[in-house]
């Protein structure tokens, strides 16, 4: 299965036999084997290389779900050689860094030191993705999600806060800030791609009904708000995050009743019914998956 995993991914004998580090008149032998075994022809040779026929694309995605199952045995096995009880691939969202998440992971990690904990950051669409594919079993993101598939679990909610430059005048108010007042300002957000449902609760919230004069779109937090500092917008930012980041040149300022917030989650994908992912919704407050 594995010789024709390979196969199927270069679909050419010789650089697939130079990946397995095999022989090619030996791969060759492999793959006839196999569809000896199978009773149908997988590939179709040509003088380019070889494709695939309708049943070897199906054998083709079998064999990667059956190699991808072994190698999470064997990682599981070596965790249990290694004194390691389980891994947690968790991702955090980019807007959430320094808040709750942070504090979670650390208690986790120190109420659980046996489970290898391996973490990345991306954003929450993309963490979506990797959950849906199962290249990750939980991950921080900022609902609404439009995911059937996941289960989300609520961390915390937060206020959203207005950062403006320091020379604005909305700077010099020191009461709170009404959406008449900012709704043709331009503002600096973040692509709607990367949450989409995160960005339409904000921009529904913020700038009800004509939407928001965006004039520039920056990666993350950091960057809005730096270019905040340099004057081109203002920009709202989840109270956590803005704090954490402090950039000099920027104002934070509250905003009118009814008070904007965010929520943090927790996804995961229930049908995994990882037992690590169980540990960590053991350490939120019970308010039930949603």
């Amino acid at each position: 299965m594995r010789y024709f995993a390979v196969l199927a991914e270069e679909l050419h004998f010789t650089r697939a036999a130079r990946r397995l580090h095999i022989a090619q008149p030996a791969l060759s032998q492999q793959i006839k084997a196999l569809e000896r075994q199978i009773g149908a022809r997988l590939i179709e040779r040509g003088n380019a290389g070889c494709t695939l026929t309708p049943i070897g694309a199906l054998v083709a995605e079998e064999a990667n779900r059956v190699l991808e199952q072994v190698a999470a045995a064997e990682e599981r096995i070596t965790a249990a050689v290694d004194g390691r009880q389980g891994r947690l691939r968790l991702a955090y969202t980019r807007s959430a860094r320094g808040g709750p998440a942070d504090a979670l992971v650390a208690a986790f990690r120190h109420r659980h030191p046996e489970v290898d904990l391996r973490a990345q950051t991306g954003w929450t669409a993309h963490n979506t993705v990797e959950l849906l594919a199962g290249r990750l079993d939980a991950a921080f993101v900022r609902p609404p999600l439009d995911v059937p598939d996941l289960a989300c679990h609520v961390i915390a909610e937060e206020e959203l806060l207005l950062a403006v430059p320091a020379d604005h005048p909305l700077a010099r108010s020191h009461s709170r800030i009404s959406r008449r007042r900012i709704c043709a300002e331009p503002v600096i957000l973040w692509p709607r791609e990367n949450g989409p449902g995160m960005h339409d609760l904000i921009t529904g919230q913020l700038w009800p009904g004509q939407g928001p004069r965006i004039v520039r779109e920056e990666p993350d937090d950091e960057q809005l708000l730096l270019a905040v500092a340099a004057g081109h917008g203002i920009a709202p930012i989840p109270e956590g995050r803005a704090r954490t980041l402090r950039v000099p040149g920027v104002r934070l300022r509250r905003l009118a009743d009814p008070t904007p917030t965010v929520t943090l989650g927790l996804a995961y994908d229930p049908r995994a019914d990882s037992r690590t992912v169980r540990l960590l919704l053991a350490m939120i407050a019970p308010d039930g998956p949603r």
